[in-house]
């Protein structure tokens, strides 16, 4: 397994992380990604470390906890040789702090997710969304005062637009406050958005990528094809998927699916291990979070690490599945001296 660098950090991270989005399954949106209970998990735990993956991602909303808790039984025992992720911010519980990223409701969560867990701190804590309602500086604050207490080692953003991650470094660096070394992100073949500006900003900032969903819920995993139907098994169809269908556009995506299968031939290798594997060779990328309902699917994803596309079969996915751009984005671009793209091959 190849390791990576997190962003600016020490920290070195497996390119492949494991996501526990499908353990639980407590309720209808997070049922149709998966509810793989304690067992299994610790099975699916165990492949991964096999595999040198011992980077594991979770959320405290991830079936309201439950995920946390499955993860906990699962590691039971291993906890010095994992790296554990884990995420707040989205609304847990009814009352009206119980959202958001103020002092407040982080400080509740993070003993939350350490009991859930059954740890004494967090690898990587993730801010899962920007709050527009609290000041940045409170959010900073009480990030870097979880650093100093030694219940956080790390902390980063996830799902921020570009100001959002750039005021965060800029109050962090401005009070001495530790700073985001990663951002999770959304960014597959499916959609490339995550280039105009985060990519950038991540390059200057030495932010590290952690992409989450490289499959785009499922759909560049082999079974969609032109002209056919939704398969009724998939996340989609099931209404579990968080990436819309607004955000792909249909002829490029299908024209993607299109050059994956031409590359896949060429290798040897699935659709989905082609998709992966081209997040790999992007600027920023430090681990993909794979996700798996049962160890067919783990072991599959496995698959996409230990050799490299070409930069011809690079070129082709590029091709297909480039989308054009919005303002400003198009204005820059009739200036590439002035503004150089992030260079990919």
């Amino acid at each position: 397994m190849e390791y990576r660098q997190l962003g600016a950090s020490g920290l070195q991270v497996p390119v492949l992380s494991f996501g526990t989005a499908t353990f639980g399954g407590s309720n209808d949106f997070f049922k149709a990604w998966g509810s793989t209970q304690a067992a299994e998990a610790t099975r699916l735990v165990d492949l991964c470390l096999d595999a040198g993956v011992n980077f594991f991602d979770t959320a405290d909303i991830y079936s309201d906890g439950l995920a946390e808790e499955i993860l906990g039984k699962a590691i039971a025992g291993k906890r010095d040789k994992l790296i554990i992720s884990t995420k707040a911010t989205f609304t847990f519980g009814k009352a009206p702090n119980n959202q958001g990223s103020s002092r407040f409701h982080l400080l509740k969560q993070i003993e939350g997710s350490l009991k859930r867990l059954n740890t004494d701190y967090i690898d990587v804590y993730h801010m899962h969304g920007f709050d527009g309602n609290t000041p940045v500086e409170e959010t900073m604050r009480t990030l870097d005062d979880l650093i100093q207490s030694g219940k956080v080692r790390y902390i980063a953003a996830s799902n921020f637009s570009g100001w959002h991650l750039m005021k965060s470094l800029g109050v962090a660096d401005k009070y001495g406050w530790n700073r985001y070394v990663a951002h999770q992100v959304y960014y597959s073949l499916a959609n490339r958005e995550y280039e105009w500006e985060l990519m950038p900003l991540g390059i200057d900032q030495k932010v590290g990528a952690i992409v989450w969903s490289p499959l785009a819920a499922g759909r560049l995993g082999g079974k969609y094809r032109r002209n056919q139907p939704v398969p009724k098994d998939s996340r989609v169809a099931q209404g579990g998927s968080p990436v819309p269908e607004t955000a792909l556009q249909e002829n490029i995506f299908y024209n993607t699916i299109d050059a994956l299968d031409a590359v896949a031939a060429e290798t040897g290798k699935t659709i989905a291990q082609v998709a992966i594997n081209w997040l790999l060779q992007r600027p920023t990328v430090s681990s993909i979070i794979i996700g798996a309902r049962n160890e067919e699917q783990l072991k599959q994803n496995l698959g996409a690490v230990g050799w490299s596309l070409t930069t011809d079969q690079l070129k082709k996915l590029d091709a297909a599945s480039e989308v054009p751009t919005i303002y400003p984005y198009w204005h820059q671009r009739q200036n590439l001296t002035l503004n150089p793209p992030p260079k990919f091959y």
